[in-house]
């Protein structure tokens, strides 16, 4: 039975990159299969304390893992340089990858085996890394997800309170070739974005979370790195050049403070951000056929609001007040 103890030590496990400033303020990038967690926080402007699994303790924020698993299906040179670099080096681990027989040259474009090839190495493997894995407090939280129905966002400002609310959720979808079985894009929800790794009661996660967040004054943001434009097969894939620039343009406090409120999920979205064309910020601008759009953003708040029904119990007033409703 869950119970609603804190973690131990008020440690908080989270399933999650990170990587760290100047400053020593980290940022975390949650994330499922397929966000780009590892592509966003491997940057060579912010040395990487760790990929997957770390803690946030009364000290900041350490890694556990010692290791990266990168997914490498059309992996780029010039836009991922220090993954393909490792994913390329003796003794990196690959799996599902196709290769040459004879020269052993990797295709990484093929999807021959699976959609989902990967890649597992060391972080010494990464040439910025943050001796002894540990950081700061986070400055920045970034919640990834690959919207396969093309109408979350690019990029919208969380409150705490729907960090906590999406935090629970743990949204994204799965595209056809990703998993033994799936053909067409279907939506998957992972409570604190790794549901097989906590053994305590979702809330209790999601409430020591929300207090981190409060007690170091943390700026969240919900990163759509899925489709615009239309579903898998119609939209387009986010550029990952956008998305970075979003991305960087958060942790680095450049985003200009006007918002609009979005109707289908409650999300803030910028009107500008530096280096992105302001057309791709808006997701219902971005379809040709705006009745399809509010038909699948409706679709996608319904499955929402059906996932959280068995954690309104547990949540807090504020958590509750922040939840998807589908409209009606």
């Amino acid at each position: 039975m869950m119970n609603d103890r804190l973690p131990l030590e008020g440690v908080l496990p989270m399933h999650c990159s990170a990587n760290v400033g100047e400053d020593g303020r980290s940022a975390l990038f949650f994330g499922l299969s397929g966000t780009g967690k590892t592509t966003l926080s491997s940057d060579p402007n912010r040395p990487l304390i760790g990929d997957d699994e770390h803690g946030w303790s009364d000290d900041g924020v350490f890694n556990f893992e010692g290791g990266c698993y990168a997914k490498v299906i059309r992996l780029s040179a010039s836009a991922e340089p220090e993954i393909w670099a490792a994913t390329h080096r003796f003794a990196t681990v690959l799996e599902n990858v196709s290769y040459d027989d004879c020269t052993r040259a990797l295709d990484v474009d093929s999807e021959a085996k699976t959609e989902n090839t990967r890649a597992a190495y060391p972080l010494e493997y990464i040439p910025n890394i943050v001796p002894g894995s540990k950081g700061g407090h986070p400055q920045t939280i970034v919640m990834l997800t690959a919207d396969a129905f093309g109408v979350l966002p690019p990029i919208s400002m969380l409150s705490p309170d729907q960090a906590m609310y999406h935090f629970l959720s743990g949204y994204t979808a799965k595209i056809a070739g990703t998993e033994r079985g799936v053909t067409e894009p279907s939506a998957t929800f992972s409570t604190c974005f790794g549901a097989p790794f906590m053994v305590h009661r979702p809330t209790v996660y999601a409430r020591l979370l929300g207090e981190k967040i409060a007690r170091h004054e943390v700026r969240c943001w919900l990163v759509n790195t899925g489709w615009s434009g239309g579903a898998y097969g119609v939209g387009k894939r986010m550029a990952i050049a956008h998305t970075r620039a979003m991305v960087n343009a958060a942790i680095e406090g450049r985003i200009p403070e006007h918002f609009s409120r979005e109707p289908f999920f409650g999300l803030h979205v910028p009107h500008e951000v530096p280096g992105v064309p302001t057309e791709v910020l808006d997701p219902r601008n971005a379809w040709s056929d705006k009745a399809a759009y509010d038909r699948q953003a409706g679709n996608l708040a319904s499955l929402f609001e059906e996932n959280f029904k068995r954690f309104e119990a547990h949540a807090s007033p504020g958590v509750l007040a922040a939840a998807i409703r589908a409209p009606r």
